[in-house]
């Protein structure tokens, strides 16, 4: 199998490249399991990012970053943007998000005390990866439908051309490779 060898956050990781279509390959970044990288990551961004009320991040693969950046930066708080309602949520904010990595429509979702956390607050949105926008922009607008200010928008990592954003604060690029 090919890798791509991933140098982040002072460590570096090979990373399977995998299919996404017949002209697209990716390398795959996945941070499950990977407490060393987590916890790096995690440190690095800390450093860059802003004053802020409250974090959000979208389930499933940021779960770990945001859980760590709040550990390491003393908050015991964030918000998760659910893949679909779950039976405690009330009040349900729901928009659609279409992922590089999911071959279908999925809904992001939030209740109403997260809503409420984040009224009239400095938001940081913390993902993995950025890659085309999607997921971000459906985290953008829960954060905007419950009232917060966005005042940065951040990943470990920023694949292909999401790298020369400048409305972004990441760790590294990540390659796309074409067939």
């Amino acid at each position: 199998m090919d890798t791509y060898k991933l140098k982040v956050a002072g460590l570096e990781r090979d990373l399977p490249i995998c299919p996404v279509n017949e002209h697209l390959d990716i390398a795959a970044f996945v941070i499950f399991g990977d407490v060393e990288l987590t916890e790096a990551c995690a440190r690095e961004l800390i450093k860059k990012m802003p004053p802020h009320d409250v974090m959000i991040t979208a389930e499933s693969k940021g779960i770990p970053l945001i859980h760590e950046m709040a550990r390491q930066s003393g908050e015991n708080h964030y918000v998760l943007a659910r893949k679909a309602p779950k039976l405690y949520m009330k009040d349900v904010f729901t928009v659609e998000v279409n992922s590089i990595t999911t071959d279908h429509k999925q809904i992001l979702c939030i209740d109403g005390k997260d809503k409420e956390a984040m009224c009239g607050k400095r938001v940081v949105i913390v993902d993995d990866v950025i890659s085309t926008g999607e997921s971000l922009r459906a985290l953008e607008q829960l954060v905007e439908a419950a009232g917060g200010e966005i005042v940065a928008k951040m990943a470990i990592l920023a694949e292909g051309d999401a790298y020369e954003r400048d409305d972004l604060i990441t760790l590294a690029p990540l390659p796309l490779f074409f067939k």
